[in-house]
């Protein structure tokens, strides 16, 4: 199996378009110790040449055209892109969809909660049904991921519920949303056969049931949104903690870090990296002490191959 990370950023990318942040800063800058990164989204492929999408970010567009094995190939259009695979319906994981919009035939694969977020959603009947196939998929059953002439790619996918909330604009009220698992935040589980690759770019905290769904994974590329829970507040970029945003921190008793040290997993790469966490500078302590934890710190371009 292949992978390769087309963004490693949360929403609004690193550097964020309206944040004047030192590190925003340095990397608007050029500065190679602090790279620049789009938002989240993973491309899978089992033969090399027809890939899978985790999750369509808005900068979906950019992240094809810097990643010459999704460029067409054949005839006067084409796309070895075959499907994408939802884990929420939060923007920065579905905008993406209106850039696959020019009838392409392909397979949107998500549970029943987030397919019902894109049904009330007109716009995105731009993905022409009578080509965009959208499947259902049910949560704890592997669904098969098939190439658009329905022969089977090698890789299935398997959604699990993880502890997390509705997307920001479904949220009512000014109420804090609840924090449960269910079919509208979920990880993805991609599986070759003989290897398991996990993808989880939102995750409120670990559970002893998500921490044995991973144990004895090939890889898995985790939630890194925040280093610590209240660094939007005390940055003066935010009113939010990272667990009202349905985020846990990397750092701390209850972080990632700590929460990975009792789970056997072979590869530990943090994407969806919020633009306030330190862990994006290359030269910054948080950097230092992930990598010395065993963690990679995602980055565009990254590429594994299990």
């Amino acid at each position: 199996m292949k992978a390769r990370i087309l963004g490693a950023a949360a929403g609004g990318g690193f550097p964020q378009w309206n944040s004047n942040a030192e590190g925003c800063r340095r990397s608007r800058a050029g500065d190679r110790r602090a790279l620049a990164r789009t938002q989240a989204s993973l491309a899978v492929s089992a033969d090399g040449e027809n890939w899978f999408l985790l999750n369509a970010s808005p900068d979906l567009r950019q992240q094809i055209e810097s990643t010459p094995c999704l460029h067409p190939k054949f005839g006067l259009r084409s796309s070895p892109i075959a499907g994408v695979v939802l884990t929420g319906g939060d923007v920065d994981a579905i905008a993406g969809l209106l850039t696959l919009r020019e009838r392409q035939p392909l397979t949107v694969y998500a549970t029943e909660s987030i397919h019902a977020v894109l049904n009330a959603n007109p716009v995105f009947e731009v993905l022409a049904r009578d080509v965009v196939a959208r499947q259902t998929v049910s949560v704890g059953t592997p669904a098969r991921l098939n190439l658009p002439d329905g022969t089977f790619s090698g890789l299935s996918a398997t959604l699990f519920p993880v502890p997390g909330k509705v997307p920001l604009y479904l949220e009512e009220g000014s109420a804090a949303p609840a924090i449960v698992e269910g079919d509208q935040t979920v990880g993805a589980v991609i599986d070759s056969g003989s290897r398991r690759l996990f993808f989880i770019p939102g995750c409120a905290r670990m559970t002893p049931g998500l921490a044995r769904r991973l144990d004895g994974a090939d890889a898995v590329f985790f939630d890194g949104t925040l280093w610590t829970d209240d660094e939007m507040i005390r940055a003066g970029a935010g009113s939010k903690t990272g667990m009202r945003m349905g985020h846990m921190s990397v750092s701390g008793s209850d972080g990632t870090i700590e929460a990975f040290k009792k789970i056997r997993v072979g590869r530990k790469i943090l994407l969806h990296i919020n633009n306030s966490n330190p862990v994006l500078l290359d030269d910054s302590p948080e950097r230092a002490e992930a990598e010395a934890a065993g963690w990679n710190v995602g980055y565009d371009g990254m590429e594994i191959e299990l």
